[in-house]
This record gives structure tokens, sequence and C-alpha cells, in this order.
């Protein structure tokens, strides 16, 4: 939280651009208002963490926005680089590899950006850097991809949409969720350990030859692997080196807790380095961008949002799409009842995006205060 009285500043600009004037010039001019030339780039190796979308899905940020922050960074004197983490669940970004090849599809490369892409867990989502979580409630440690820990400055740039399991998906899960590796995923949405499905495993023994505990068993007929969870520490590895998707966690945690997951590893993600936050309220759809579709809009597009205070910028978002005129008609809130007085919520009412925020706040990372700056 602000340690002085002083609200935390969100810098806000609509979508509106008169004739010979582009969004990509109002989003460089929205920076420098918001104050990034303040950080010290010069030689710094500067993670730009963003999410590339799964292939199919359309409504992930262009690569122009990350152009055209990489563009000012450089000019600042820093070294930036795209980054986004392996996911969990089996899809076209679960290692580096697939993962790359769905960056460049969605049109993410060095040639669109004007930087490179560093997949930040490594090619099977297992180069981790276990990250203390100061005033960890949930969990004491955090594993974050290597190569985001290793940059010197961390900027997140997010979509800002509704999310199934929090209600919301902003700068804080985009960074907590986003930055995890595989076992750190897995640690945010499990409490419990991983298993082994026996109608896809090969019983090629990868899994036990990573188990630093001895807790793969071998079924003496079926020759099929499956998991002491007496012996199991969690650590997701299996889960990891598996080419064949037959180890697989338990989404088991409430969305309580994993709210509040998210929020500590966002925690452990920032301390100790400058960071800044920029939210793009458009295509508002009513699920993440890991989905392979995206639904139709629940607003209109708002427009951008930038703060060094990730919780005030998510703060400022929700406000704003609160404010705005649901597109009931078009969208997936013509199913739902319109209950709550919030569209995330009127779509996922089992949901409750205040505890990622509440939580987040309580920890230190921001402040649910804000003053808001509106700039043309």
């Amino acid at each position: 939280m602000n340690k002085t009285n002083e609200k935390p500043k969100v810098y806000f600009t609509d979508m509106r651009c008169e004739i010979g004037t582009s969004l990509l010039e109002k989003l460089d001019d929205l920076l420098t208002c918001a104050g990034i030339q303040n950080i010290d780039f010069e030689k710094k190796y500067v993670a730009m963490k963003v999410h590339f979308g799964e292939p199919g899905n359309l409504a992930f940020l262009r690569p122009n926005f990350a152009k055209t922050v990489a563009d000012k960074i450089k000019a600042l004197g820093g070294k930036p680089f795209l980054t986004d983490c392996n996911t969990l669940y089996v899809g076209r970004r679960n290692n580096a590899l697939v993962h790359l090849e769905a960056a460049y599809e969605n049109g993410y490369s060095p040639l669109s950006t004007g930087c490179h892409i560093i997949i930040g867990d490594g090619l099977k989502g297992t180069d981790e850097v276990n990250t203390p979580i100061a005033g960890g409630e949930y969990l004491k440690y955090a594993k974050i991809g290597r190569a985001i820990m290793d940059a010197d400055i961390f900027i997140s740039l997010n979509h800002f949409k509704g999310h199934e399991a929090t209600g919301f998906g902003g700068a804080i899960k985009n960074i907590g969720m986003g930055c995890g590796s595989r076992a750190g995923k897995m640690d945010m949405h499990s409490d419990r350990k991983p298993n082994v499905s026996q109608r896809v495993c090969t019983g090629c023994r990868m899994c036990s030859k990573h188990c630093a505990h001895d807790a793969i068993m071998f079924d003496v007929n079926t020759k099929k692997a499956s998991i002491d969870n007496d012996k199991c520490t969690g650590c997701g590895r299996c889960l990891a080196v598996c080419n064949f998707g037959a180890v697989y966690p338990q989404f088991d945690s409430s969305g309580q807790i994993l709210s509040c997951k998210i929020a500590e590893y966002a925690k452990a993600v920032l301390d100790g380095r400058p960071h800044f936050h920029i939210n793009v309220v458009n295509q508002v759809s009513p699920y993440c961008d890991c989905h392979l579709e995206n639904d139709a809009a629940l607003i209109p597009d708002i427009g951008m949002f930038i703060s060094f205070d990730p919780v005030a910028v998510d703060k400022a978002c929700i406000d704003a799409v609160a404010a705005a005129p649901a597109l009931v008609a078009s969208s997936i809130l013509s199913e739902r009842k319109l209950e709550h007085g919030d569209c995330f919520t009127d779509v996922h009412p089992d949901t409750n995006w205040r505890e990622q925020l509440a939580h987040a706040e309580k920890l230190g990372i921001g402040s649910i205060e804000y003053e808001l700056i509106k700039i043309r």
C-alpha cells in the first residue's frame, strides 16, 4: 500500500482518435504522462509480461501495443523483452516451442514488436526461481520463471477482461498467474498433489527419472505410473516433463484461495525492483485469453489505464467497466440474471473479484484508493 497519504495516480485515455492521431500515439503520450521516464532504464533488462493469446482467440492485445511500449523503453536506454510462462493445461502454450509458435501465429515476433520473446520458465516449464513471498498467508515461496526474475525492471501489459475463476483478469492476474512456472501454477490452482491418467500414460518412466522423492510407482502388469501422495511434495516436476499430458493437476483451490494465491505470486514478482503497469480495456470478453475462442464483448471499448500501482490500475478498470453500458443483447449477458450490479459477477456469480484486490492491498502491493487523471 502507498506509504504516504497520497493516493496512487492512475492515468487514463479513451479510445477516441482525431483524424491524424493514432491510438498508439495516444498510448505513447500516456506513458509519458504516467511517468515511465522516471524509471532508470539505462542498460537495464526489462521483462515485459504479456499474454500472447491462445490461437483461435481474437480478443488478446494486438502486438502493436507491445511495440509502442518496447520502443519507449529502448528510447530510454532499456533492453526490453516480451515474456510469459508456460501454461499448466494442455494447449498450444504448455512448452516453449509451441508457446513461441502460438505467439508468432498471433503476430508477436521481433519484427512486429521490436524486441525478442523469451519464455520465462524455459522449454518444459521447469526453469524457475523459488522466490520468497513477504507476508504470504497461503504460500511462503513462489515458483517464478527464471528469465522474469533475472530482469532488472518489470512491466505488465494487460488485456482487461472477465475470468471464470477470479471474476476478472487484469494486472494482478497477468503478473501472479502468468509469471508462475508450470509447478507454480499448480501451487495456485491446487491444494492437492498431481494425478496420472492411466488411459494416457505410456509407461515411458520419464516422470520417475525426474522425481527427487521416489514418489512415482509403476504397476507390475500395466507398467503405468501412479503417484504416492505420502512421498510427493507437489513440486510439479513430473507434470512438466511428461510429453504425453498424462500427469495432471487437481484444480481444486476455491476461487477465494486462488485469488489470494495469485496476489501472493504477484507480490513475489514485484518486490525489490521498479515496476509499471498498463491495462487496455477493449474487447472485454467474459473469459480469459487462455481460451481458444472468445465470446462477444460485455461492454463497449473504454480505453487505456496506466499506473505504477497494479492494485489501483485494476480497481480503476473495474470501476470503469461497472460504469459502462452493458452490451446485454449482443453478449452472454442476455443469458444471465442481471442482479449483481456488475457484469463480471453477473457472468460468473460464483466468483468474487474483490478478494483478489483486497488481499493484494493487504500484502502491500498497492492501494484500492486512487486518483484518476484523464488525458485527452
